[in-house]
């Protein structure tokens, strides 16, 4: 069980989803504009946001974005729902920090699929965080043990306690996907991802199911975070024509 936090101001759409996963045994806290959203993921702790992105005053955009920005809404799952389909939309949704994005109308069954995927990242993380402030007790850590939660490639450092990437004297922190989707590729260097692959291994999707353009939006915000601006191709995260995507080997 978790707790939910929705955010739709069509009071029709948000009750339809509260009770969807109320029957799945969540726990759901229902608001209906942007300023409550973000009072509520501050102050009330959920595990999962499922955000509306058209609506007054403040949009789900905005609210991402200031949840993002907030150390303690960092790594908080964000789905964003709506009605606009241009692709346009879809980049200033995960620019702005969206985990996954539905548009209206959708089938309640496909946000139950994605709320269980987010979550079963979440738990990760929250699994790993225990084990860092279990260790963090130890008298002497264990070297080896730092060690391993280090990938790297070139000058490309992943942290798996802290989920940020460094690349020389740069540090920037990624999303919860970002990270999953980046250490994925890093631990397999060398070997080629179609996106198809990426959204079952990943996202937890279903073979079959989930949108490429999933993957290939949260690629194009991880390089414009870890690879030099200066460089017109590339350096870490390449792109194979008609295969996929891989993280170099050396």
């Amino acid at each position: 069980m978790a707790r939910i936090l929705v955010v739709d101001d069509d009071l029709s759409v948000s009750d339809a989803i509260s009770r969807m996963l109320t029957r799945r045994g969540h726990e759901t806290i229902v608001v209906h504009n942007g300023q409550d959203a973000i009072k509520a993921a501050r102050n009330q702790s959920p595990e999962l946001v499922v955000l509306d992105v058209v609506m007054p005053g403040m949009d789900g955009v905005e609210v991402c974005k200031r949840l993002r920005a907030d150390p303690e809404t960092l790594h908080l799952p964000i789905i964003f729902l709506t009605a606009r389909i241009m692709i346009e939309d879809k980049i200033k949704g995960f620019e702005a920090g969206a985990d996954d994005y539905l548009t209206k109308p959708f089938a309640i069954q496909e946000l139950e699929l994605r709320v269980r995927a987010l979550l079963r990242r979440t738990e990760m993380i929250v699994q790993q965080s225990e084990l860092t402030a279990d260790e963090a007790t130890e008298e002497e850590p264990d070297a080896s043990r730092q060690e391993h939660d280090i990938l790297t490639a070139g000058e490309l450092l992943l942290n798996c306690r802290t989920f940020e990437a460094s690349i020389g004297e740069r540090t920037v922190t990624l999303t919860p996907v970002e990270f999953d989707l980046l250490s994925h590729l890093m631990e397999y260097p060398g070997e080629i991802f179609s996106s198809e692959r990426l959204l079952h291994e990943v996202w937890g999707y279903p073979e079959g199911t989930g949108d490429p353009a999933l993957v290939r939006m949260h690629i194009r915000n991880l390089r414009a975070k870890i690879e030099p601006e200066e460089s017109e191709k590339p350096t870490y995260i390449r792109t194979v024509v008609r295969r996929g995507y891989t993280v170099r080997a050396d």
